[in-house]
């Protein structure tokens, strides 16, 4: 079967290729990926894979049914949407629309997915089981368009017992994949402040609240919430971002807002931290005369890769790669929205590097410079193959 699957693998690479090339070209923001869906819906139809579109808006599943289809159900899953950022790389594929770009690549992730879907349809007589495809909206804008996806049924009729997901990783080479068993990625909530003062003359503060000076206060005090109402066991993060207020020298504004983010490992703890932040804020505001508003909605929770899924599948990996090309992972304090279904089913999410021989494809995901050896893709696909046929052993 391995084999197969890399001859497969590499037999489809090209067409896998073209297939990133105008996903790419042409990016969309989140939860307005209705071309991409429809491009990608197009190619399930013209490899004969049903599907259902229109799940969570523009979502996509899609089942493979091998022999004894309702043996056990596993999951795979990709993403649609690209970010904010203007491209700067000079390729025949660079973004055709301006100011958006698949700079965390969810272009990779869907084609690789594809390809995958391409090589276990064709051996589809020979392994048991379904393979659910969820290639899903929205990943990069709260709340999530994995939280969605699983609100409109994407685990259910039928059930997966296991979901994996890849993801780009420039830090390692193309042919390796990285993995963390247990917890790897830090929950993701946004904090939103507004600080109501009084304003005034600039010369006069005494007549005035002043929303800015208390807002440094509240900055400065908040960090007490990581710093001593926090487990040091536990990471966490609180970064404030933005601070808007005041258009003058010489005007005290009447209010001002920071945006910000909290992050952390311990699902408990995120929401006592919740409590600190409001609590916090609405007594320093209170000390100075100030009022505050505060929102901090649930984002995406605490990323848990399930041990047991995640030892079977370095195996795996080991196997269809060689362990020389198997590494281990650190904790990251980034977010991701597959921990949602982590959360749901016993879950898997890994890394395929993608830079080349350490000296090219470098640029972190997120920056306009992003993009890939493309031979990661050949990784990236068979192992998604691989991986997917033994879940249903």
């Amino acid at each position: 079967m391995i084999d197969q699957i890399r001859r497969k693998a590499k037999e489809y690479f090209t067409e896998v290729q073209s297939i990133r090339h105008h996903i790419h070209a042409h990016p969309e923001l989140s939860f307005q990926e209705y071309k991409t869906s429809a491009f990608v819906a197009g190619k399930l139809a013209e490899w004969g894979i049903p599907h259902t579109t229109g799940v969570a808006g523009t979502g996509i599943i899609a089942l493979i049914e091998g022999k004894n289809p309702g043996k056990k159900c596993v999951a795979l899953r990709s993403e649609l949407d690209a970010l904010p950022i203007k491209e700067a790389n000079d390729v025949a594929y660079c973004s055709q629309n301006d100011g958006v770009m698949h700079a965390c690549g969810h272009d990779v992730h869907t084609s690789c997915l594809l390809g995958a879907a391409k090589i276990l349809f064709d051996l589809r007589s020979e392994w048991e089981g379904t393979i659910k495809l969820i290639i899903q909206p929205g990943e990069e804008m709260h709340p999530g368009g994995a939280s969605l996806m699983i609100a409109a049924g994407a685990l259910e009729a039928p059930k997966p017992e296991a979901i994996m997901a890849l993801h780009v990783y420039p830090h390692l080479p193309s042919g390796t994949v990285g993995f963390r068993s247990g917890q790897y990625m830090a929950s993701a909530d946004e904090v939103y402040i507004t600080i109501e003062g009084r304003g005034g003359h600039a010369a006069l503060p005494h007549q005035t609240i002043d929303p800015i000076s208390v807002a440094a206060q509240v900055i400065v005090g908040l960090q007490q919430v990581v710093a001593r109402k926090g487990n040091p066991l536990i990471p966490s993060v609180l970064t404030f971002g933005s601070i808007h207020g005041g258009f003058a020298t010489n005007v005290i504004p009447d209010k001002v807002e920071l945006l910000g983010t909290f992050r952390t490992m311990n699902e408990p703890w995120r929401y006592e931290a919740h409590r600190w932040i409001k609590q916090i804020t609405e007594e320093t505001c209170a000390a100075y005369g100030a009022k505050a508003t505060i929102d901090i909605p649930s984002g995406y929770p605490s990323l848990f890769n399930d041990p047991a899924l995640t030892a079977k599948a370095e195996d795996w990996a080991r196997n269809f790669l060689g362990a020389e090309n198997v590494k281990q992972l650190d904790m990251r304090m980034a977010g991701e929205d597959f921990s949602f279904y982590t959360h749901e089913v016993p879950g898997c999410f890994f890394r395929i590097g993608t830079n080349k021989a350490g000296k090219e494809f470098l640029a972190p995901v997120h920056n306009a410079h992003f993009d890939i050896d493309e031979d990661a893709m050949m990784t990236g696909m068979g192992m998604m193959a691989w991986c997917g046929i033994n879940m249903l052993k």
